[in-house]
């Protein structure tokens, strides 16, 4: 079947589109230019009436990727449509137009990723309370929850008082070293006991 679909779409669009089967599963990559006219496409050719999802993957330099996941009732194929938008300037058009079931997951991603869907009837959060600044699923966004205030959890090995004495506690993997509350007193302090030692602020001995 993804071999059927695969010729279809080379049909329809030529070498503008590129197509790739993984696990059963037929991937279709367009130009964000095409990417309303793709899932009409998939919707009135190829009978996927049924839209599932749609999401975006940070890819850091190479942009975001958008991708839908449609399905044809009646034939019982699956298909992942995909493109690509720039970081600097994340764009797309709503896919609302052919997929009245896509609002939702709009608002979503231009929610977690920012990205904007032109044309999209309310475009707003979603999810995030009001005034939420960023966007929580773009990787340079610092997950910090446990940096800014202890954990109301369990302690750490080593940290009950109980056993081996007490690590010096990490940051979560991608916090910067001088982020949040902690690293803010640490520079506070640092000045006072470099005194302590008998050194001077400024980094020389005391004389």
């Amino acid at each position: 079947m993804t071999i059927e679909l695969s010729v279809a779409w080379s049909r329809r669009f030529g070498d503008e589109v590129h197509s790739e089967d993984t696990f059963g599963l037929l991937t279709v990559d367009v130009p964000p230019d095409l990417w309303t006219e793709s899932l009409a496409f998939a919707r009135d050719d190829l009978e996927c009436g049924y839209f599932d999802w749609l999401t975006a993957v940070d890819e850091l330099e190479d942009g975001f990727a958008i991708v839908a996941h449609v399905y044809s009732l009646p034939q019982g194929h699956h298909l992942l449509v995909r493109t690509r938008v720039p970081r600097e300037d994340p764009r797309l058009a709503t896919a609302t137009g052919v997929y009245r079931g896509a609002n939702w997951h709009e608002r979503e991603t231009f929610e977690m990723f920012g990205v904007l869907f032109d044309g999209h009837p309310d475009l707003k959060p979603l999810l995030l309370p009001d005034g939420f600044e960023g966007n929580p699923l773009r990787k340079e966004f610092v997950l910090a929850a446990r940096v800014a205030k202890p954990w109301p959890g369990a302690k750490e090995p080593g940290e009950s008082g109980h056993g081996a004495p007490s690590r010096r506690r990490m940051l979560p993997p991608g916090v910067p070293q001088d982020w949040g509350p902690a690293a803010r007193q640490a520079a506070a302090e640092r000045p006072a006991r470099r005194r302590e030692r008998g050194i001077s602020p400024e980094g020389g001995d005391d004389v």
